[in-house]
Protein backbone atom coordinates (compact mmCIF):
# COMPACT_ATOMS: atom_id res chain seq x y z
CA UNK A 1 0.00 0.00 0.00
CA UNK A 2 1.82 3.17 -0.98
CA UNK A 3 0.87 6.04 1.32
CA UNK A 4 1.69 9.79 1.63
CA UNK A 5 0.39 12.87 3.87
CA UNK A 6 -0.21 16.19 3.55
CA UNK A 7 2.66 18.08 3.54
CA UNK A 8 0.90 21.66 4.69
CA UNK A 9 0.08 19.58 8.33
CA UNK A 10 3.71 19.42 9.23
CA UNK A 11 5.15 22.33 7.74
CA UNK A 12 4.01 25.07 10.27
CA UNK A 13 5.48 22.51 13.15
CA UNK A 14 8.92 22.02 11.44
CA UNK A 15 10.02 25.46 11.02
CA UNK A 16 8.63 25.05 7.87
CA UNK A 17 11.26 23.68 6.80
CA UNK A 18 10.93 20.57 3.55
CA UNK A 19 13.87 18.83 4.93
CA UNK A 20 12.66 18.46 8.80
CA UNK A 21 9.28 17.40 6.93
CA UNK A 22 10.95 14.65 5.19
CA UNK A 23 12.66 13.19 7.91
CA UNK A 24 9.34 12.69 9.91
CA UNK A 25 7.86 11.28 6.71
CA UNK A 26 10.77 8.86 6.33
CA UNK A 27 10.26 7.95 10.28
CA UNK A 28 6.88 7.30 9.79
CA UNK A 29 7.05 4.40 7.18
CA UNK A 30 5.63 6.72 4.31
CA UNK A 31 7.68 5.72 0.55
CA UNK A 32 5.74 8.93 -1.34
CA UNK A 33 5.04 12.32 -1.51
CA UNK A 34 2.49 14.73 -3.36
CA UNK A 35 3.74 18.93 -4.12
CA UNK A 36 1.66 21.49 -4.53
CA UNK A 37 2.67 23.26 -7.20
CA UNK A 38 4.06 25.68 -7.17
CA UNK A 39 4.26 26.58 -3.75
CA UNK A 40 6.08 23.88 -2.56
CA UNK A 41 8.44 23.84 -5.28
CA UNK A 42 9.83 27.44 -5.00
CA UNK A 43 13.51 27.55 -4.49
CA UNK A 44 13.79 23.62 -5.54
CA UNK A 45 15.05 22.91 -8.99
CA UNK A 46 14.16 19.08 -9.72
CA UNK A 47 17.48 17.61 -9.25
CA UNK A 48 17.75 19.38 -6.01
CA UNK A 49 14.30 18.38 -4.76
CA UNK A 50 15.11 14.87 -6.40
CA UNK A 51 17.96 14.42 -4.20
CA UNK A 52 15.89 15.53 -1.07
CA UNK A 53 13.74 12.80 -1.18
CA UNK A 54 16.06 10.07 -2.07
CA UNK A 55 18.00 11.16 1.16
CA UNK A 56 15.03 10.10 2.70
CA UNK A 57 14.02 7.20 0.68
CA UNK A 58 11.18 8.99 -0.32
CA UNK A 59 9.70 8.90 -4.34
CA UNK A 60 7.64 11.80 -5.94
CA UNK A 61 4.36 10.56 -6.76
CA UNK A 62 3.21 13.75 -8.24
CA UNK A 63 2.13 17.28 -8.28
CA UNK A 64 -0.94 18.84 -7.65
CA UNK A 65 -1.49 22.57 -8.81
CA UNK A 66 -2.50 25.32 -6.86
CA UNK A 67 -3.82 27.93 -8.87
CA UNK A 68 -3.68 31.24 -6.82
CA UNK A 69 -3.48 35.46 -6.98
CA UNK A 70 -4.69 36.47 -10.36
CA UNK A 71 -7.07 33.31 -10.37
CA UNK A 72 -9.64 34.18 -7.89
CA UNK A 73 -12.25 34.41 -10.78
CA UNK A 74 -11.42 31.20 -12.70
CA UNK A 75 -8.69 28.53 -13.09
CA UNK A 76 -8.53 26.74 -16.41
CA UNK A 77 -11.82 28.23 -17.41
CA UNK A 78 -11.13 31.51 -17.01
CA UNK A 79 -13.69 33.99 -18.65
CA UNK A 80 -10.27 36.23 -19.79
CA UNK A 81 -8.53 34.10 -22.58
CA UNK A 82 -4.64 34.89 -21.46
CA UNK A 83 -5.68 34.66 -17.20
CA UNK A 84 -6.98 30.51 -18.96
CA UNK A 85 -3.69 30.30 -21.02
CA UNK A 86 -1.60 31.48 -18.06
CA UNK A 87 -3.45 28.30 -16.06
CA UNK A 88 -2.68 26.00 -18.93
CA UNK A 89 0.88 26.72 -19.48
CA UNK A 90 1.32 26.42 -15.29
CA UNK A 91 -0.10 22.93 -15.66
CA UNK A 92 2.34 22.31 -18.65
CA UNK A 93 5.31 23.57 -16.35
CA UNK A 94 3.77 21.45 -13.26
CA UNK A 95 4.20 18.33 -15.89
CA UNK A 96 7.87 19.33 -16.71
CA UNK A 97 8.37 19.43 -12.73
CA UNK A 98 6.82 16.29 -11.99
CA UNK A 99 8.38 14.41 -14.64
CA UNK A 100 12.16 15.52 -14.30
CA UNK A 101 11.81 14.57 -10.56
CA UNK A 102 10.39 11.26 -11.02
CA UNK A 103 6.60 11.97 -10.64
CA UNK A 104 3.64 9.87 -12.53
CA UNK A 105 0.62 12.23 -11.74
CA UNK A 106 -0.54 15.38 -12.59
CA UNK A 107 -3.81 15.93 -10.13
CA UNK A 108 -5.62 19.54 -11.05
CA UNK A 109 -8.28 20.50 -8.58
CA UNK A 110 -9.44 23.93 -10.51
CA UNK A 111 -10.33 25.70 -6.64
CA UNK A 112 -11.87 28.84 -8.94
CA UNK A 113 -13.52 27.30 -12.10
CA UNK A 114 -17.44 28.01 -10.36
CA UNK A 115 -19.32 30.49 -10.12
CA UNK A 116 -21.25 32.40 -7.27
CA UNK A 117 -24.59 34.17 -8.56
CA UNK A 118 -26.87 33.94 -11.05
CA UNK A 119 -26.37 35.32 -14.40
CA UNK A 120 -22.50 35.08 -13.77
CA UNK A 121 -20.96 32.64 -16.26
CA UNK A 122 -21.58 30.73 -19.72
CA UNK A 123 -21.58 27.22 -18.45
CA UNK A 124 -21.19 25.91 -22.19
CA UNK A 125 -18.79 27.96 -22.88
CA UNK A 126 -16.62 27.47 -19.43
CA UNK A 127 -17.31 23.39 -20.32
CA UNK A 128 -15.85 24.14 -24.05
CA UNK A 129 -12.65 25.92 -22.66
CA UNK A 130 -12.21 23.68 -19.79
CA UNK A 131 -12.52 20.28 -22.13
CA UNK A 132 -9.75 21.91 -24.72
CA UNK A 133 -7.69 23.08 -22.01
CA UNK A 134 -7.59 19.45 -20.82
CA UNK A 135 -7.12 17.87 -23.91
CA UNK A 136 -4.15 20.57 -24.51
CA UNK A 137 -2.80 19.26 -21.51
CA UNK A 138 -3.17 15.81 -21.77
CA UNK A 139 -1.43 16.28 -25.27
CA UNK A 140 1.37 17.99 -23.89
CA UNK A 141 2.19 15.36 -21.67
CA UNK A 142 1.04 11.85 -23.00
CA UNK A 143 3.32 9.76 -20.21
CA UNK A 144 2.06 11.10 -17.28
CA UNK A 145 -1.17 10.67 -15.95
CA UNK A 146 -3.57 13.92 -15.39
CA UNK A 147 -6.07 13.64 -12.94
CA UNK A 148 -9.39 15.77 -12.64
CA UNK A 149 -10.05 16.36 -8.41
CA UNK A 150 -13.50 17.67 -8.04
CA UNK A 151 -15.38 19.40 -5.51
CA UNK A 152 -18.88 20.50 -4.83
CA UNK A 153 -17.98 23.98 -3.50
CA UNK A 154 -15.44 25.74 -1.91
CA UNK A 155 -13.99 28.44 -2.05
CA UNK A 156 -16.95 29.07 -4.65
CA UNK A 157 -20.43 28.56 -3.82
CA UNK A 158 -20.80 25.76 -6.93
CA UNK A 159 -17.58 24.54 -8.52
CA UNK A 160 -18.11 23.84 -12.26
CA UNK A 161 -16.41 20.06 -11.81
CA UNK A 162 -18.63 19.46 -8.59
CA UNK A 163 -19.41 15.67 -8.88
CA UNK A 164 -18.62 12.24 -10.28
CA UNK A 165 -21.39 12.44 -13.01
CA UNK A 166 -19.74 16.09 -14.34
CA UNK A 167 -16.29 14.21 -14.11
CA UNK A 168 -17.33 11.43 -15.95
CA UNK A 169 -18.90 13.85 -18.57
CA UNK A 170 -16.15 15.31 -19.21
CA UNK A 171 -13.50 12.62 -18.69
CA UNK A 172 -15.80 10.97 -22.01
CA UNK A 173 -15.52 14.10 -24.05
CA UNK A 174 -12.18 15.10 -23.49
CA UNK A 175 -11.34 11.47 -24.84
CA UNK A 176 -7.49 10.97 -24.12
CA UNK A 177 -6.09 7.77 -22.52
CA UNK A 178 -3.86 9.55 -19.43
CA UNK A 179 -7.17 11.40 -17.99
CA UNK A 180 -8.83 10.12 -15.28
CA UNK A 181 -9.78 11.03 -11.73
CA UNK A 182 -8.65 11.47 -7.94
CA UNK A 183 -11.54 10.54 -5.43
CA UNK A 184 -11.91 13.08 -2.55
CA UNK A 185 -13.57 11.06 0.10
CA UNK A 186 -14.69 14.30 2.07
CA UNK A 187 -15.35 15.81 -0.57
CA UNK A 188 -17.98 12.81 -2.27
CA UNK A 189 -19.32 13.65 1.23
CA UNK A 190 -20.07 17.19 0.58
CA UNK A 191 -21.89 16.46 -2.68
CA UNK A 192 -23.74 13.34 -0.72
CA UNK A 193 -22.24 10.21 -3.02
CA UNK A 194 -21.56 7.41 -2.12
CA UNK A 195 -17.11 7.04 -1.93
CA UNK A 196 -17.70 3.25 -3.13
CA UNK A 197 -19.94 4.24 -6.06
CA UNK A 198 -17.99 6.81 -7.63
CA UNK A 199 -14.69 3.69 -7.02
CA UNK A 200 -16.65 1.11 -8.73
CA UNK A 201 -17.36 3.32 -11.88
CA UNK A 202 -14.24 5.41 -12.20
CA UNK A 203 -12.52 1.75 -11.36
CA UNK A 204 -14.24 -0.70 -13.82
CA UNK A 205 -13.04 2.22 -16.12
CA UNK A 206 -9.85 2.05 -15.27
CA UNK A 207 -9.82 5.87 -14.87
CA UNK A 208 -8.97 5.93 -11.13
CA UNK A 209 -5.54 7.77 -10.75
CA UNK A 210 -5.64 9.15 -7.46
CA UNK A 211 -6.92 8.93 -3.85
CA UNK A 212 -7.39 11.53 -0.85
CA UNK A 213 -8.42 9.26 1.94
CA UNK A 214 -9.84 11.26 5.05
CA UNK A 215 -13.33 11.81 6.38
CA UNK A 216 -15.79 13.86 7.37
CA UNK A 217 -19.67 14.50 8.33
CA UNK A 218 -20.68 15.85 4.59
CA UNK A 219 -21.17 19.32 5.25
CA UNK A 220 -17.65 20.94 4.98
CA UNK A 221 -14.40 19.51 3.54
CA UNK A 222 -14.00 18.41 7.61
CA UNK A 223 -10.26 16.50 6.81
CA UNK A 224 -10.73 13.91 10.05
CA UNK A 225 -8.62 11.14 10.09
CA UNK A 226 -9.62 8.08 8.18
CA UNK A 227 -12.62 6.23 8.96
CA UNK A 228 -13.46 8.15 12.24
CA UNK A 229 -16.71 9.35 11.17
CA UNK A 230 -18.52 7.26 8.80
CA UNK A 231 -16.11 3.94 8.82
CA UNK A 232 -18.80 1.53 6.69
CA UNK A 233 -18.67 4.15 4.15
CA UNK A 234 -14.67 4.01 4.60
CA UNK A 235 -14.72 0.10 4.37
CA UNK A 236 -17.13 0.06 1.31
CA UNK A 237 -14.62 2.35 -0.60
CA UNK A 238 -11.54 0.96 0.31
CA UNK A 239 -13.17 -2.87 -1.20
CA UNK A 240 -13.95 -1.48 -3.98
CA UNK A 241 -10.71 -0.11 -4.53
CA UNK A 242 -9.10 -3.34 -3.84
CA UNK A 243 -11.75 -5.01 -6.24
CA UNK A 244 -10.33 -2.84 -9.16
CA UNK A 245 -6.22 -3.39 -7.65
CA UNK A 246 -5.77 0.20 -7.40
CA UNK A 247 -2.21 0.76 -7.42
CA UNK A 248 -1.47 4.07 -7.10
CA UNK A 249 -1.10 5.92 -3.83
CA UNK A 250 -3.19 7.10 -0.74
CA UNK A 251 -2.95 10.03 0.73
CA UNK A 252 -4.06 11.38 3.89
CA UNK A 253 -5.54 14.56 3.14
CA UNK A 254 -6.44 15.66 6.68
CA UNK A 255 -5.84 18.73 8.84
CA UNK A 256 -4.53 18.04 12.28
CA UNK A 257 -4.47 21.49 13.61
CA UNK A 258 -5.44 20.95 17.10
CA UNK A 259 -3.64 17.16 17.07
CA UNK A 260 -0.06 16.61 16.69
CA UNK A 261 0.54 15.89 13.08
CA UNK A 262 2.72 13.24 12.83
CA UNK A 263 0.50 10.71 15.62
CA UNK A 264 -2.44 11.93 13.88
CA UNK A 265 -0.78 10.47 10.99
CA UNK A 266 0.58 7.66 12.57
CA UNK A 267 -3.37 7.44 13.39
CA UNK A 268 -4.12 7.38 9.71
CA UNK A 269 -1.68 5.25 8.61
CA UNK A 270 -2.92 2.16 11.50
CA UNK A 271 -6.27 2.65 10.44
CA UNK A 272 -6.31 2.49 6.84
CA UNK A 273 -4.09 -1.18 7.19
CA UNK A 274 -6.40 -2.29 9.86
CA UNK A 275 -9.60 -1.81 7.56
CA UNK A 276 -7.26 -3.48 4.44
CA UNK A 277 -6.46 -6.64 6.50
CA UNK A 278 -9.69 -6.37 7.92
CA UNK A 279 -11.04 -6.95 4.26
CA UNK A 280 -8.24 -9.30 3.57
CA UNK A 281 -9.88 -11.44 6.53
CA UNK A 282 -13.30 -11.58 5.26
CA UNK A 283 -12.03 -11.96 1.57
CA UNK A 284 -12.81 -10.40 -2.02
CA UNK A 285 -15.02 -13.40 -3.14
CA UNK A 286 -17.10 -13.61 0.59
CA UNK A 287 -17.91 -9.66 0.04
CA UNK A 288 -18.67 -10.23 -3.52
CA UNK A 289 -21.42 -12.92 -3.27
CA UNK A 290 -23.23 -10.74 -0.28
CA UNK A 291 -23.18 -7.44 -2.76
CA UNK A 292 -24.66 -10.03 -5.21
CA UNK A 293 -27.38 -10.82 -3.09
CA UNK A 294 -28.89 -7.40 -2.99
CA UNK A 295 -30.16 -7.79 0.65
CA UNK A 296 -29.96 -5.37 3.23
CA UNK A 297 -30.22 -7.84 6.10
CA UNK A 298 -27.12 -9.72 4.65
CA UNK A 299 -25.32 -6.27 4.75
CA UNK A 300 -25.73 -5.68 7.81
CA UNK A 301 -24.42 -9.02 8.85
CA UNK A 302 -21.45 -8.62 6.89
CA UNK A 303 -21.29 -5.15 8.94
CA UNK A 304 -21.53 -7.35 12.32
CA UNK A 305 -18.54 -9.38 10.38
CA UNK A 306 -16.50 -6.63 10.68
CA UNK A 307 -16.36 -6.67 13.98
CA UNK A 308 -15.82 -10.02 14.57
CA UNK A 309 -12.65 -9.97 12.60
CA UNK A 310 -11.21 -7.11 14.71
Amino acid sequence: MKLATRINSFLPVNDNDMDKVFNQFQELGLGYVDLNYPEHVRGFSPLKMKTLLESHDLKLNGVALRFKDDFLNGDLGNADEGLAKEAVDLCKSAADYCRDVGGHVVTIWMAHDGFDYNFQIDYSKTWNRLKKSFQEIADYAPDLKISIEYKPFQPRAYAFIDSMGITGMMISEIDRKNIGVTLDYCHMLMKHENPAFAADIFGTRKKLFGIHINDGYGLNDDGLMVGTASPFKTLEFLYYVKKHNYEGMFYFDTFPVIENATKECQANIEMIKRMDSLIDNIGIKKISEVIEKNDAIEAQKLMIGFFKES
